[in-house]
């Protein structure tokens, strides 16, 4: 590559690091090219974009980015998952990816400017989709009204069922 395209390529790995919510760097060697077709259409088919880019300039571009922890993950082959609109999601593909193809190694990454390890990435990747979190939250907020509303009706609902009581009581005495 000549200089000028190497430049170009640090500006734009360098852009996308500090653009994404989430990175997800990945050992993909031993995929074979079907596979590794089939894993970017599941990447952009969730936003995700896929980049392969030398680790030297990926180096130049994370110093730039002032991740420079970023470098103990570049070795060997590796592409970068670049999650923009869900920070979860590059994880969570790559995790369910890796478990049908054992080669694919989930290495480290960068969630919200923040270097992450192996462990981080796959804890990030079984965390319930923002749906479901969404949903846990309205269930929460939306307890203790229910439980409120719950015990102001208890009153009323005794009143009934002691009016019940007496009416069928004297139902039996005639």
């Amino acid at each position: 590559m000549a200089r000028p395209e190497k430049v170009a390529v640090v500006d734009e790995v360098y852009e996308k690091l500090t653009k994404a919510q989430s990175v997800v760097l990945v050992d993909f060697r031993g995929l074979t090219a079907q596979e590794a077709t089939e894993l970017r259409k599941k990447l952009r088919a969730a936003g995700v974009e896929l980049r392969v880019a030398k680790n030297t300039l990926t180096r130049l571009a994370a110093e730039k980015a002032n991740l420079k922890e970023l470098h103990v993950y570049l070795e060997g082959p590796m592409a970068l998952a670049f999650g923009y609109e869900d920070p979860v999601s590059p994880a969570k593909i790559l995790s369910e990816f890796a478990k049908d193809h054992k080669k694919l190694e989930l290495k480290g990454g960068v969630l919200e400017g923040k270097v992450i390890d192996q462990a981080m990435v796959k804890a990030l990747a079984e965390l319930p989709s923002k749906e479901v979190l969404l949903g846990q939250l309205a269930g929460l907020l939306q307890a203790p009204i229910r439980n409120l509303a719950y015990v102001l009706s208890a009153p009323i609902r005794n009143m009934v069922y002691v009016l019940d009581a007496v009416r069928q009581k004297k139902g039996e005495v005639a």
